[in-house]
């Protein structure tokens, strides 16, 4: 028996086609071969387009297809993972009314700072475990203000995920996962929050339906079937965030598990059976894909914007001849602590660790008789590294003290130097597993369809591929060196 996942990422779509029985993927496929743009259209801003996204995941089906190597008539399930906190707005023709105003834009965080200071500080992080921030409901309400004529269109909100999903079946869902990734959901009432949407004046008519993650969004029409060659009916049966989602393709779903992910953003994400907060919302708290109101399992994300992101920027700016293996190859050339040169990695929007400032990149010492691409590689990666131990020592402070992280062997955890630098400034152990966002979101669906008894039955094959230990305490003087810049920027700012 066959399952497809998807991936919505802020680069690309992935596919990946699993074979439920060993749990193996059968072949995988991602669209575009680029990096998917980001639009633009003021500093501190970005969106992207949802017909894309789709037309995305129509390729990198079609890709899948091509290799012959299944009948995708055998395809049982699907299961759905996405970029997180993106707006998409739909009429009631369910056509895009806007492009999606995606994670990392920053325009709505003097709108979720207002609704923290009216709705109360007390009220937001005992009932949402959060302050609105820069989420999709503060995104919500700057199209409120500032569309007025397209906020009037709306008939219903989604999530990148439940768009996708509705493309598929015509159907529009939601899940608790997803109102409180959007910081809509009352953890204390178990319902939509009545203080968020009062007092952004939302109607709760634009809410979809809400069921849970594992279970049915409806079933794949015979018209978009047949343009994807499957067979009409498939249930869709799994949706979630991508860091809930990757959290689960390793397995994470218990209290004191620990995952992590060093993409486009780098993230750690806890699983906890706590309804704690940051006083400060610097860390988030959403519910888990195996929330139930008997089960508290909460994830509690630390998000980095600009972790891959940056590297893919350093690759760009010195041209198309050198790649990341030769990146990591020349980074691991230069001392640790790259002679000197520091860089800040905040330069892609509002960062929720730093109380949503826009700090941007910074390149500090720069010594022009010394210093040469190869030390603004290492440098890079240790600037990275050291956002992370910065960002897990607010976790810490709020009671998530990891023994192991877990992790996909991808992104910069492919670079040998990177996850050694990682796990000798945290001081956390990193063990590496095979993983994939795709893959993960398969494997969710074969939970939802039933095919799967249990999670643990999904992930009964799953076995670590390397584990990488700290070994030295030498990036402790980096390190202070490092947080001691990112102090005076944040006075600054």
């Amino acid at each position: 028996m066959l399952l497809l996942g998807i991936d919505i990422g802020t680069s690309s779509v992935k596919v990946s086609i699993i074979d439920a029985d060993p749990q193996q993927i059968i072949t995988s496929a991602q669209y575009p071969d680029e990096e998917s743009p980001i639009i633009a259209l003021q500093l501190g801003w970005a969106e992207q387009s949802p017909d894309m996204w789709w037309e995305q995941t129509l390729q990198a089906l079609s890709r899948c297809h091509s290799t012959g190597k299944y009948n995708p008539a055998d395809i049982a399930a699907i299961g759905i993972a996405y970029q997180m906190h993106g707006l998409v707005l739909v009429d009631k023709n369910q056509q895009v009314l806007r492009n999606s105003i995606i994670w990392c834009d920053s325009r709505a965080v003097e709108y979720g700072d207002k609704a923290f200071d009216a709705i109360g500080h007390e009220t937001c992080l005992s009932h949402m475990l959060n302050s609105p921030g820069n989420f999709t409901a503060s995104k919500l309400a700057w199209v409120k203000e500032n569309e007025p004529e397209i906020y009037a269109r709306i008939d219903k909100i989604m999530l990148p995920g439940d768009f996708i999903a509705m493309k598929l079946t015509g159907e529009i869902t939601t899940s608790e996962s997803a109102l409180s990734e959007g910081i809509f959901f009352d953890f204390k009432n178990n319902a939509i929050s009545e203080h968020v949407t009062g007092y952004y004046g939302f109607n709760s008519s634009l809410f979809p339906p809400v069921r849970p993650v594992f279970s049915s969004h409806g079933n794949v029409r015979e018209s978009v079937a047949k343009i994807m060659r499957l067979k009409a009916g498939i249930p869709v049966t799994y949706k979630a965030g991508d860091q809930p989602n990757n959290a689960l393709s390793l397995n994470v779903l218990n209290p004191g598990e620990v995952a992590a992910t060093a993409g486009t953003s780098g993230v750690i994400y806890g699983v906890s059976d706590q309804l704690g907060f940051d006083p400060q919302s610097r860390v988030n708290t959403f519910a888990h894909v195996n929330y139930t109101h008997n089960l508290k399992r909460l994830g509690v994300l630390l998000c980095i914007n600009g972790t891959g992101s940056l590297y893919r920027w350093t690759k760009n700016l010195f041209g198309a001849a050198v790649n990341y293996t030769q990146m990591n190859d020349e980074a691991g050339t230069v001392p640790l602590g790259s002679d000197g040169l520091r860089i800040l990695p905040f330069g892609n929007g509002a960062e929720r660790m730093l109380n949503n400032k826009l700090v941007g990149v910074h390149l500090h010492h720069i010594d022009l008789n010394q210093h040469t691409r190869a030390h603004i590689f290492r440098a890079v990666q240790e600037g990275i590294a050291c956002a992370f131990r910065y960002g897990l020592d607010i976790m810490r402070e709020n009671g998530m003290n990891p023994t192991i992280i877990r992790a996909g062997k991808s992104n910069l955890f492919l670079s040998r130097l990177f996850t050694e630098t990682f796990v000798n400034v945290t001081g956390v152990p990193v063990e590496l597993y095979k993983n994939d966002g795709s893959a993960g979101a398969a494997l969710g669906a074969g939970i939802g369809a039933g095919i799967f008894a249990s999670p643990a039955e999904a992930f009964s094959n799953m076995k670590p591929i390397d584990l990488v230990e700290p070994v030295s305490k030498s990036m402790e003087p980096v390190y202070g060196e490092w947080k001691a810049l990112l102090d005076r920027e944040l006075l600054i700012n």
